[in-house]
């Protein structure tokens, strides 16, 4: 299922976190570079500057059904004992993962979600919240 954003604005301002109680919607400035906002109904947002300051790039983090299907498979797939905590922070490196390890990770991804990662992607994987991540976006461009 696709999500879109119908409008969203973002300011910038010396506080470090903002909530505007009538829309629902919590800003937090990170830095001069980064601001992340949560909105209810939406995944949070985070916004980063590249090196010109008026180019932004997008991203959304994956949603917990997705996050919680990817720990499972890599519970699966690296044989964790029972009682492992596996999150979105979790890096495979940290769960005993070799570089085995993490193509057999992908390539059970690629198979559960019936997308293709391809191998810059699946390089850039570090964590469980990358592969959900990606994932996330190869579904919706998938169904576009």
């Amino acid at each position: 299922m696709a999500h879109s954003l119908a409008a969203a604005s973002a300011s910038f301002s010396p506080l470090a976190a903002r909530r505007r109680p009538s829309s629902k919607v919590t800003n937090v400035i990170l830095s001069r570079s980064s601001v992340s906002f949560q909105s209810q109904g939406m995944n949070f947002v985070s916004i980063r500057s590249r090196p010109s300051p008026l180019r932004f790039n997008i991203c959304c983090s994956a949603k917990k059904e997705t996050v919680d299907k990817v720990c499972m498979i890599v519970k699966t797939q690296l044989a964790l004992p029972d009682g492992t905590a596996v999150t979105g922070e979790s890096k495979f490196s940290e769960l005993g993962a070799d570089s085995l390890d993490t193509v057999e990770i992908v390539m059970s991804l690629e198979e559960e979600f019936n997308i293709t990662v391809d191998e810059t992607s699946a390089q850039d994987i570090a964590t469980v919240q990358d592969a959900a991540n990606l994932i996330e976006k190869l579904v919706v461009e998938k169904t576009a």
